[in-house]
């Protein structure tokens, strides 16, 4: 969690930060080494079963695990040095890293939503084509991530101008990340209740489809109230009441994200991925395409 005190420059009256401070409170330690440890063998789980279920499409949100992993080493990396006397390594580690890998978990499940559709044959419950659902929403994922990074970038500068510019686009792109997963939980919910509505065949063969709705709308549901407290906490500013106490990161972020990728391993995508490799004629737009293990990805959503 970035924490640089936002002060005016009395000479010539801008935004500038008269003072680096890497952080208002002394890392926890073994706060950081437990969710090590959770983030390191969820991580490990999430790459077995993209293994196994040759779900590759996971990548992102394996990466993600990574990041988050990485991100609380740096922490404790800080939390080992004396208060003051911080070095910068751990600290940019820290605040970038698990700043965005929010926005590389959040891809992976744009497109898990592609192929329950494919699987249900159920494009006609959508309000625009499959494919174009998922580009719409991967390519704002994409637009989200790279702000945040930038962002996080210009705020580790150290500079004064460069901070401020990079905690703008930092809200801006968290924000951006807040409007696309709101419009996904709709899109999401009105496939759903015109599935039950109208259901399909396949919708009636395997029931199973509605378990990994209900994890995408959760998972969906932390990562946006995840954002949301964020875009507060850049808002208050760097000596505001979220940035200076360190029990929101681990109670909004830490466990919310690790919650993230423990559901998305006990509702994992391989179970879709698995029924489309079996062969069966499946229904896109309008005509059916016979689904094989080599499935061309793009079809499905990737």
């Amino acid at each position: 969690m970035l924490s640089l005190r936002d002060s005016a420059d009395s000479a010539s009256g801008d935004n500038a930060l008269s003072a680096f401070k890497f952080y208002y409170y002394h890392p926890s330690l073994p706060a950081a080494i437990i969710f090590i440890i959770l983030f390191g063998l969820a991580t490990l789980a999430h790459g077995v079963q993209m293994v196994r279920a040759r779900t590759w499409f996971m990548v992102p949100f394996v990466i993600g695990g990574t990041f988050e992993t990485i991100g609380y080493i740096g922490r404790a990396l800080s939390a080992g040095q004396n208060p003051g006397p911080y070095t910068l390594g751990p600290y940019i580690i820290q605040s970038l890293v698990i700043l965005v890998a929010p926005a590389l978990f959040a891809a992976s499940i744009y497109m898990q939503l592609g192929r329950v559709v494919l699987l249900m044959q159920g494009e006609h419950a959508l309000f625009i084509h499959r494919t174009w659902l998922t580009k719409i929403f991967v390519g704002g994922d994409v637009l989200s991530f790279l702000m945040q990074s930038s962002g996080a970038g210009l705020m580790a500068s150290g500079n004064g101008d460069s901070i401020n510019t990079g905690k703008t686009i930092v809200v801006a792109g968290l924000l951006t990340q807040v409007v696309f997963f709101g419009l996904f939980v709709l899109a999401a919910a009105l496939f759903h209740v015109r599935m039950e509505k109208v259901p399909t065949r396949k919708s009636l063969e395997v029931p199973w489809w509605r378990r990994h709705m209900l994890g995408l709308y959760l998972v969906s549901i932390l990562i946006f109230v995840r954002s949301t407290v964020r875009v507060v906490e850049y808002v208050q500013g760097f000596d505001g009441f979220i940035m200076t106490h360190e029990v929101f990161l681990y109670v909004f972020d830490a466990a919310m994200m690790w919650v993230t990728v423990g559901v998305m391993s006990f509702v994992h995508p391989g179970e879709v991925a698995r029924e489309l490799r079996q062969g069966k004629a499946v229904r896109v737009g309008v005509g059916f395409e016979e689904v094989k293990d080599g499935v061309d990805m793009g079809r499905i959503g990737a």
